[in-house]
C-alpha cells in the first residue's frame, strides 16, 4: 500500500510539476509577445540585425544545462521521505542488545544507497544525532569495502596475463566477491587511464570490468534479469536488437528431458519424447521483468546523458516487442502472439496492471513484483534505491 501511495504521490507531483512548466512558457511567449508589439520598425531592424546565433545557441545549451540539476542538487520530495520510513526505523535507536551504529551499518550496508544517504544528511543538519552517527560509521565501513576491493583489484592484477585475470575474475564471482566497489574501482582506474592517455590500460580495464559484470549477472538465476542487465550496459540500439533476437530466437533442444516418462519409454524400447524448440528467454517473460523493475524502481534519474531508469527500460521493453513480433508473427499484435505462443506458460503483459490492481485489493502480491527481494540490477537494492556499496 506504501508503494502505490508513493507512485500516486509521484505522479500527482510530476503533473502539477509539467502543468507549471507548460504555465511559466506560455507566460514567458505573452511577455515576449507584448515587448515585440511595443517595439517600433526600427527598433526590431536593430535587434535582427545584432542576432548572434552562434551566441543564441550557447546561451540556450548553458538554459539547459542549469535548468538539469545534479542527484545530489535535486530535492527530497515528500514522497522520497515516505518512501524511506521503514528503512529509518531499521536503522536508528532504539536498537536491540548488542547492536551498534556500526553493527547496524554493516548489516543493511546494502541498502544504504545514495538517496538513503540523502534522507539522513537532511536529518542530520537538522540536529539529529542518531542519523549523523549513523552516517559516520557509513563512512568508515565505506573505507573498509574499497580498501578490500582494491587488495582484490591487485589480486587479479597480479595474474599479469589478460587471460590469467579474467580467470581470476571468474573464481571471485564463483565466491561471491564481485560487488559494486570492485566494478567502480575498476571503471575508475579505466577512466583514469584513458584521461592519461594509456588507451592500452583502458581497454584492458574496461574488458575486466565487462567481464566481472557479465561473471556476475551469472550469478543471478533469472535469465530475464541476466538479459535485462546486459541491455542497460548495451547504449547502442542495433547492438541491443541483436542481443535480444538471440534470446528470443527458438532453438532446437539437443538432450531429451531426463523425465520419468521417457524414462520408462526408453525402457520400452521407445523414442522419448523431444521438447519443442524453445527460447533462451521468452519474450513474454522478459517483458514481465521490464514490468517489475518499473514497479519496484520507481523514477530514478542519473547524472549522465542515458535518461532515468524508467524510460531507458520502457525503451527495451518497446524493442523487445518489435523483435518478439518479427520472429513469432509479422502483423500480429503482441498480445496476440503471446497468447499464441505462450498461453499455457505464462500471461500478457496487456493483463499485468489488472492483475497487479486485482492483488493489491486482495491484500495480495502479483507474483512478478519481486516479492523475495532478488537482486535485479546492478548498482540498486531490490526497493529500487541507488546503492553505494557492495552486494
Amino acid at each position: 500500500k506504501k508503494q502505490l501511495e508513493v507512485t500516486r504521490m509521484a505522479e500527482e507531483r510530476a503533473a502539477k510539476e509539467k502543468a507549471e512548466a507548460e504555465a511559466a512558457r506560455v507566460a514567458d511567449l505573452d511577455a515576449e509577445a507584448e515587448a515585440g508589439r511595443a517595439m517600433s520598425d526600427t527598433d526590431v531592424l536593430r535587434k535582427a540585425s545584432a542576432i548572434d546565433t552562434g551566441k543564441v545557441s550557447s546561451i540556450a545549451k548553458e538554459a539547459a544545462q542549469e535548468k538539469k540539476k545534479s542527484f545530489l542538487e535535486s530535492e527530497l520530495t515528500p514522497e522520497i521521505r515516505l518512501s524511506y520510513e521503514d528503512m529509518v526505523k531499521k536503522v536508528l535507536p532504539p536498537y536491540k542488545a548488542g547492536d551498534s551504529p556500526a553493527s547496524i551499518v554493516f548489516s543493511y550496508y546494502d541498502q544504504f544507497d545514495a538517496q538513503f544517504v540523502k534522507v539522513l544528511t537532511e536529518r542530520a543538519s537538522n540536529g539529529e544525532v542518531e542519523s549523523q552517527a549513523v552516517l559516520d560509521a557509513l563512512g568508515v565501513e565505506q573505507q573498509k569495502r574499497i580498501g578490500a576491493a582494491t587488495e582484490a583489484l591487485k589480486e587479479v592484477l597480479s595474474q599479469g596475463e589478460p587471460m590469467r585475470m579474467e580467470g581470476a575474475i571468474v573464481r571471485m564471482a564463483r565466491a561471491g566477491k564481485i560487488d559494486e566497489p570492485f566494478l567502480l574501482l575498476l571503471e575508475a582506474n579505466a577512466n583514469q587511464a584513458a584521461e592519461a592517455g594509456a588507451m592500452g590500460p583502458a581497454t584492458l580495464m574496461r574488458k575486466l570490468k565487462k567481464r566481472a559484470e557479465d561473471e556476475k549477472d551469472k550469478q543471478t538465476t533469472s535469465k530475464e534479469v541476466r538479459l535485462l542487465r546486459k541491455l542497460l550496459r548495451t547504449d547502442d540500439s542495433a547492438e541491443r536488437e541483436a542481443i535480444l533476437e538471440e534470446a528470443f530466437t527458438p532453438k532446437e533442444v539437443l538432450l531429451v528431458a531426463g523425465t520419468p516418462q521417457n524414462a520408462a519409454k526408453a525402457a520400452d524400447g521407445e523414442l522419448p519424447d523431444e521438447e519443442k524448440p524453445m527460447p533462451d528467454v521468452p519474450p513474454p517473460d522478459f517483458i514481465n521483468a521490464c514490468k517489475a523493475v518499473l514497479l519496484n524502481f520507481g523514477n530514478l534519474s542519473t547524472d549522465d546523458d542515458r535518461g532515468d531508469l524508467g524510460t531507458r527500460i520502457k525503451t527495451i521493453a518497446s524493442e523487445a516487442e518489435v523483435v518478439a513480433t518479427r520472429i513469432y508473427g509479422k502483423g500480429m499484435s503482441v498480445k496476440e502472439q503471446q497468447d499464441r505462443a505462450w498461453k499455457d506458460s505464462t500471461t500478457s503483459i496487456f493483463d499485468l496492471e489488472t492483475l497487479e490492481i486485482e492483488a493489491e485489493r486482495m491484500g495480495q502480491a502479483a507474483p512478478w513484483t519481486n516479492p523475495d527481494n532478488d537482486d535485479i540490477l546492478p548498482g540498486f537494492d531490490p526497493d529500487g534505491r541507488m546503492s553505494i556499496g557492495g552486494n
